[in-house]
């Protein structure tokens, strides 16, 4: 069953919303893709998240999963639909927390969607990673 993840800027202009659907959609009616996995830190997890739950009305065959780099507070985000909090980050820094949890997500999936516009930072050195591993990686910038 083929799985997709997500790396982003956290300041992610929301005008992508529309590509990003345009490019789930293909995925899930053409690539057969019906397991989602995505962070909950910044603007791009937030529209991705949003996306997903909205096409999830539509395919109520995909499984969308908030992967979690801490521990949830009492006040859990009702934004996210299912919840993962992977074994053994619980042992991590917090510090590398985010670190381990993406490559956790990076682990897991055959198809990575980016929004990645610059060369620095946590998605450029995700999605960067992500062609190396010859994992199928679709930008939207």
């Amino acid at each position: 069953m083929p799985s997709c993840t997500f790396f982003g800027h956290r300041d992610c202009p929301a005008s992508i919303e529309a590509h990003l659907r345009e490019v789930l959609i293909d995925l899930i009616e053409h690539k057969n893709v019906n397991v989602f996995y995505v962070g909950n830190n910044g603007a791009f997890d937030k529209i991705a998240a949003r996306t997903l739950r909205d096409l999830n009305t539509i395919y109520p065959h995909i499984s969308c999963f908030t992967v979690l780099a801490y521990l949830p507070q009492k006040d859990c985000n009702p934004e996210y639909n299912s919840t993962i909090f992977p074994e053994g980050i619980e042992n991590v820094p917090k510090r590398f927390a985010i670190s381990w949890r993406n490559n956790w997500m990076l682990d897991h999936a055959e198809y990575v969607v980016t929004y990645v516009s610059r060369s620095y930072g946590g998605a450029a050195k995700f999605a960067e990673k992500a062609c190396r591993l010859c994992k199928c990686v679709i930008n939207l910038h």
